[in-house]
């Protein structure tokens, strides 16, 4: 009786330290999904980036984790969405004059390596063309 409750006890030791081990490994994982932000970067609206960055009269963005910097201006990310391929971002913008605004802006990325830019009530596309780093 003694010998059977010492191996019900270790079994319950061995499975508490597995527990442990599977929980601090889940821990360590990164985590994909709204943290994975594939469109960090600098684009061109609506033609393609030069090579040697001499496009004058072009309208460049630049995407950080944090922040969209644009001719509208600079916008904070306030949160993120993903929805399949699509990317849902709740910005608050700083225009000129000091306005500020809070929107939703769509970022769809297409096959040919470009991404439909639009704001939520579609009153403003573009088309991004990523610049080489």
């Amino acid at each position: 009786m003694i010998k059977l409750q010492l191996i019900k006890l270790r079994a319950i030791k061995l499975a508490a330290s597995m527990l442990s081990l599977v929980a601090l490994a889940a821990l360590a994982t990164p985590v994909h999904g709204e943290d994975d932000f594939p469109l960090i970067g600098t684009y061109t609206e609506n033609q393609a980036c030069r090579p040697n960055g001499s496009d004058p009269g072009v309208s460049r963005v630049t995407i950080t984790a944090r922040d969209i910097d644009s001719v509208f201006g600079l916008c904070t990310i306030l949160s993120k969405k993903r929805e399949g391929a699509t990317f849902v971002v709740h910005v608050e913008c700083k225009g000129p004059g000091g306005s500020q605004m809070l929107g939703d802006v769509i970022f769809k990325p297409r096959e040919d390596k470009t991404i439909d830019f639009s704001d939520l009530d579609q009153t403003y596309k573009a088309v991004l063309h990523r610049c080489p780093d």
